[in-house]
């Protein structure tokens, strides 16, 4: 690995989770190492329907050298009736290679999540992001309570992972807790990768 950095991995339909995305990615940066901002294709039930091979805004997909190389995960998905959307599911359904190659063991991982109301099924949503990330082996990095925004936040924040409110038309910005509390998840993970990274190399 030439240069050490933190995989920002979302799927964003409408913005809510690719901005949450961009301030976990600026705690990573500000921990010291790179952050990179990758995504997912859309998925189809048209068998002939496809995307482009470079989305037309926002951050390019991720590929496999992406996730194998990595030195930590942030994972992101809105909420689907409490479970990740279909494009990450059917992504992360697609790294099998890596898990017979073990090429995630022992990595720190984090996760995501926005939905359009406050119980909209945040906090299972996580939960089922972490499953795929425990069986490669991952280390998962909570949110702690020394984090205090998550004592005074009416909408997203979980000691699971951050989150955020989008609202029904989806048009809430991420407030000043949500962004805060991605901050200090994306520093946490980054800080967690660099010391990973300083005790193999030691």
């Amino acid at each position: 690995m030439s240069q050490p950095y933190v995989l920002v991995l979302y799927y964003s339909r409408n913005g809510a989770t690719r901005a949450l995305a961009r301030q976990i990615a600026r705690g990573v940066e500000e921990a010291g190492l790179e952050a990179r901002l990758r995504t997912v294709p859309s998925v189809s039930p048209n068998s002939e329907a496809s995307e482009p091979a470079v989305p037309e805004t926002g951050a390019v997909y991720c590929t496999e050298a992406d996730l194998a190389n990595c030195a930590g995960l942030a994972l992101g998905s809105p909420t689907r009736f409490g479970n990740m959307a279909a494009p990450m599911k059917h992504f992360i359904d697609s790294t099998s290679s890596l898990w017979l190659s073990g090429a995630l063991i022992d990595k720190p991982a984090s996760v995501f999540s926005s939905s359009a109301s406050l119980h909209g099924g945040q906090e299972t949503t996580l939960m089922t992001m972490m499953l795929p990330l425990l069986h490669h082996g991952m280390v998962l990095a909570g949110l702690p309570y020394s984090a205090n925004e998550l004592l005074d936040t009416q909408t997203g924040g979980t000691p699971y992972g951050v989150t955020h409110v989008s609202g029904r038309a989806e048009n809430h910005t991420l407030d000043a807790n949500e962004t805060a509390l991605a901050q200090q998840q994306g520093r946490r993970l980054g800080q967690l990768a660099k010391a990973l990274l300083h005790k193999e190399a030691s």
